[in-house]
């Protein structure tokens, strides 16, 4: 099999889908937390949210190498983390809509990108990948339990220095709660895929290769919900929307990301340095 953009448009199985879920939430939240780099409101922040990015990119690597490999068992198969990456269509990434949302305003009439909505959505992603990487440490998949052992390390520490904002701008000034209210009521929303079961789930938590995602909100409310009282923001009431970035149907902020990052690998397909 040719690794192309057409023959990575695949019917990919359930095992497969979970891990591309979870790579592909990592890999466009550090496109998102990169584009602060050298626009950061201090240069500790600027330096920590880059660190962060990086992180993250260390994950989706992991990831998406061992997604590589699951898709090929059984059949020849020359997938690599590059090619999922650069290579596949928007339809065919499966990340939580949530992490294509914009960070940083481009313009003065741009919504949401504000930096409130970035520490929230850090603070948010943290908390449920610390839940999630926790559990998969003990997955049946000694891999994806490797990768977990070190990523719950680096997931809690983006928790804390993300809860840390939360909480200093939420309980500061007038401005600074303002906008972290408005923020929280423009992310909330999205919050509700984070915790969906489907079919993807019910195999994944059957074989323990992780758990499905519902299983993840308690802990989820208990530590969100703790830091928000703290920073004295009040949760957002539930609405009936639901996201479905998770089955490949995103919002239209997504494109645009993936433009800018796959611009390189397709203008010089399989280029190297």
């Amino acid at each position: 099999m040719t690794a192309t953009a057409e023959s990575l448009q695949l019917k990919l199985t359930p095992p497969v889908r979970y891990v591309l879920r979870i790579a592909d939430t990592c890999l466009i939240h550090a496109q998102r937390l990169a584009e602060w780099c050298g626009h950061g409101p201090v240069l500790e922040e600027d330096i920590a949210l880059t660190n962060m990015a990086l992180d993250l990119i260390g994950q989706a690597r992991s990831l998406l190498t061992h997604a590589a490999k699951l898709e090929g068992q059984g059949r020849p198969c020359n997938f690599s983390e590059d090619q999922l990456a650069f290579l596949r269509q928007e339809g065919d990434y499966l990340n939580l809509t949530l992490v294509e949302q914009p960070m940083r305003r481009s313009s003065a009439h741009a919504p949401g990108g504000d930096f409130a909505d970035t520490v929230l959505r850090n603070f948010l992603l943290a908390a449920w990948l610390k839940a999630l990487w926790t559990q998969l440490a003990t997955s049946t998949d000694s891999e994806l339990a490797a990768i977990a052992g070190k990523a719950v390390k680096e997931a809690r520490y983006h928790q804390q220095h993300a809860g840390d904002w939360v909480v200093m701008l939420g309980d500061g000034s007038e401005e600074s709660t303002r906008r972290m209210r408005a923020a929280l009521l423009r992310i909330w929303p999205y919050t509700h895929e984070l915790f969906v079961r489907d079919e993807v789930d019910v195999q994944a938590e059957a074989t323990g290769l992780g758990p499905a995602r519902d299983t993840l909100r308690a802990t989820w409310d208990d530590e969100v919900h703790g830091v928000l009282a703290r920073a004295g923001l009040d949760v957002p009431a539930a609405t009936p929307f639901l996201s479905t970035g998770t089955q490949g149907r995103h919002s239209e902020h997504l494109g645009f990301i993936l433009a800018e990052m796959q611009s390189l690998q397709r203008q010089h397909p399989g280029g190297r340095w």
